[in-house]
């Protein structure tokens, strides 16, 4: 907290400043003013939480310093210092309720309990102002969540919220939807806190607010209201400015902005055509801005997959082929016909890619070329890995690169034994099962647990606990390095159901924690 001491005797401040005890009060700032104008402006810049003045000062005594920060800090504690002769100054101090005051000469001891008392008095204010404006958010977000549905089956309450919230709205007053989704799902409140109040300093010039709700997670709705007139064209282009300057930390993003609409009532519409652009944003980079003008001249229908069955073919033939030049070629225009199509819908393009991630699989068993740890190797893990896929360009450069890696390892093949090959395979398939067994491996390929082991060393140089213990700490590795994976869930993901002894292993293999190296990785 802060303290404020008003004194034109110096060694009345000096004497105070340094008689008590503040930090153990919680007081860590002390400011001092030889005037009442003085304390005035230290009190406007400063803000004090408790000014301690005294009632007869130059310039502008005690009582007329607190009529006029009345209105800028109206919940500051006042405590007068008043002689003897001060008894009409007082009577205009209560009547501003400022009635805490000691006498002078001042006792220290009185002086730190009334101080005391004013510190309690303010803390209880500040829960209260706290709790105020929590309550106003939570009504905020509540109205935020009922213009996401048709007003007319709402309008009692909403028109009940807006009242609470003392909106002062007219038929003629314009509202915009946006639509920010993230990729993270992370708890991330403070910071979506820091953005509504720059976002309330900014919309405040144009005469405009907001109101804001959470969605699924990753949907972050903003209703922009223009109370006044409708925000212009430009007013729009910077409010979205704005939001991709302030989501910029978060990572992944993109933006979808409504129709703008007069009336209270017409708001849903303006959040349904948000809804609608946002539906193209998976083929368009992080921190695009999508309108409704965007993506008005296209509508979805069932032509706009024409050929994908073609595509998985024509892939098939050319990695048949072991053409890399016809695979590139193919890419390049699969590439060419998906990036910012609007009569695309995402999982349409996805149930392709599946398709074609299936077909790299299958040639690279084919051709009996092992796995890494970065390698997408599974219907599950591919699955798994098409709903992380925030954007096409995300999506198609693994494809690509997947691709490629094919065929670098294609060129540097060196025939690998069949039965190792197999084991590889099949740790590949099932390192994320905790139960994984020597003995299951070995009845995979028809050998004894021993006699497996055995021979895995003499053809690797490695035992097969050694290589399946990389693999999974690999592959963890490659979870850790993306922050919407939690520790614990990696854990289990590669094969430990046991979240110490994964930490204790993976500290072993990398020489960090689990965290440390994330952090590392992350900067």
């Amino acid at each position: 907290m802060k303290l404020l001491i008003a004194d034109d005797e110096l060694l009345t401040r000096e004497g105070l400043a340094s008689s008590i005890d503040w930090e153990s009060l919680g007081i860590h700032q002390i400011f001092q003013a030889d005037d009442g104008i003085r304390a005035l402006h230290i009190a406007k810049l400063h803000e004090p939480d408790i000014i301690l003045s005294d009632i007869r000062m130059p310039r502008m005594n005690g009582i007329e310093m607190v009529e006029k920060l009345a209105e800028v800090l109206p919940d500051t504690s006042i405590i007068f210092m008043s002689g003897y002769s001060d008894k009409e100054y007082l009577k205009a101090a209560i009547k501003l309720k400022a009635i805490d005051y000691v006498e002078k000469p001042l006792n220290p001891e009185e002086v730190r309990e009334t101080v005391l008392e004013a510190i309690s008095r303010r803390q209880q204010v500040l829960r209260s102002r706290q709790n105020e404006d929590l309550l106003s958010l939570e009504t905020a977000s509540n109205l935020a969540l009922l213009l996401t549905k048709p007003y007319k089956d709402n309008s009692e309450k909403i028109e009940a919220l807006i009242k609470e919230l003392g909106f002062e709205l007219t038929p003629e007053s314009a509202f915009a939807t946006y639509i920010i989704k993230l990729r993270t799902e992370e708890p991330i409140s403070v910071l979506i806190k820091e953005v509504r109040d720059k976002l309330k300093d900014f919309l405040k010039k144009s005469h405009m607010c907001s109101v804001y709700i959470r969605m699924h997670s990753v949907y972050h709705v903003f209703h922009i209201i223009g109370k006044e007139t409708a925000p212009s064209a430009t007013a729009l282009s910077t409010i979205g400015m704005f939001f991709k300057e302030q989501f910029e930390p978060f990572g992944f993003f993109v933006i979808s902005q409504g129709d703008v609409v007069r009336g209270i009532a017409r708001v849903y519409q303006s959040y349904t055509s948000a809804v609608v652009a946002l539906q193209s944003s998976f083929f368009f980079p992080s921190g695009t801005l999508l309108t409704t003008e965007d993506v008005s001249s296209f509508t979805f229908t069932p032509d706009g997959a024409v050929g994908m069955e073609n595509d998985v073919g024509e892939f098939t033939e050319a990695l048949e082929e072991k053409d890399l030049d016809r695979c590139k070629a193919f890419l390049d225009s699969l590439h060419q016909r998906s990036y910012r199509n609007y009569r695309l819908l995402p999982n349409q393009i996805k149930d392709t890619y599946y398709k074609l991630f299936i077909i790299l699989n299958d040639c690279r068993q084919k051709w009996k070329l092992s796995t890494d740890s970065t390698d997408v190797d599974s219907s599950e893990s591919i699955i798994e890995y098409l709903e992380d896929c925030f954007t096409y360009e995300e999506l198609h450069q693994t494809l690509d690169e997947r691709t490629r890696q094919l065929f670098r390892r294609l060129d540097s093949y060196v025939p690998e034994d069949n039965t190792i090959f197999m084991i590889k395979d099949y740790i590949a398939k099932n390192y994320s099962n905790d139960l994984l067994s020597i003995k299951e491996i070995g009845d995979y390929v028809k050998l004894s647990a021993s006699y497996v082991c055995t021979y895995f060393k003499a053809q690797t140089g490695q035992t097969l606990n050694q290589y399946l213990t990389e693999y999974r700490m690999e592959k963890a590795m490659r979870l850790l390095e993306d922050v919407r994976n939690q520790i614990a869930d990696i854990s289990a993901k590669v094969g430990y159901s046991n979240g110490n002894y994964f930490s204790k292993s993976f500290k072993k293999f990398a020489g960090l924690t689990p965290s440390k190296y994330r952090e590392k990785m992350l900067g």
